[in-house]
């Protein structure tokens, strides 16, 4: 029987990445995303319902999103479900997690007044050859052209 566990969510983090390293060397950031929906009742009233997520990054996506993301970073994320099961003090717990396979960084400007990390930029630019999106370059481009001569 045929299965699919592929996730997209586009939220912000509640907190700073925590960037912890596995025994391994692999580096490992621990996020969590809200992600929320807007949406109207039955008697017209808005209502706004927000879904906590915690994310695990790993390798360099994990030691990019730790050096560039910060609590309220607007994000991207593509990955996998996972379910993880342990028992504390006699008692059972689990949980469902995202496994992320691509962090997409989407805010413009930082803070600070710096442009977009490139790492961040990095990622776009690959989100955009993937799904077409990327700007082509045209003769006056590749050559350095005047703008000026511009019809519009």
């Amino acid at each position: 029987m045929p299965s699919l566990n592929h996730v997209f969510l586009m939220g912000n983090l509640t907190r700073d990445p925590e960037v912890r390293y596995a025994p391994s060397g692999d580096a490992v950031a621990d996020m969590h995303l809200a992600v929320s929906r807007k949406y109207k009742t039955r008697d017209g009233q808005d209502h706004e319902e927000t879904c906590f997520i915690g994310v695990a990054a790993w390798g360099r996506t994990a030691e990019n999103c730790g050096k560039y993301l910060h609590k309220g970073s607007p994000v991207f994320v593509e990955g996998r479900l996972k379910y993880d099961q342990w028992e504390k003090d006699g008692k059972k717990n689990s949980r469902i997690t995202v496994t992320a396979q691509r962090v997409q960084f989407l805010g413009g400007r930082s803070e600070e007044g710096g442009s977009q990390p490139a790492a961040a930029r990095g990622g776009q630019q690959q989100s955009e050859e993937r799904f077409g999106t990327a700007p082509v370059a045209g003769p006056q481009d590749e050559q350095g052209g005047d703008d000026d001569n511009l019809p519009f």
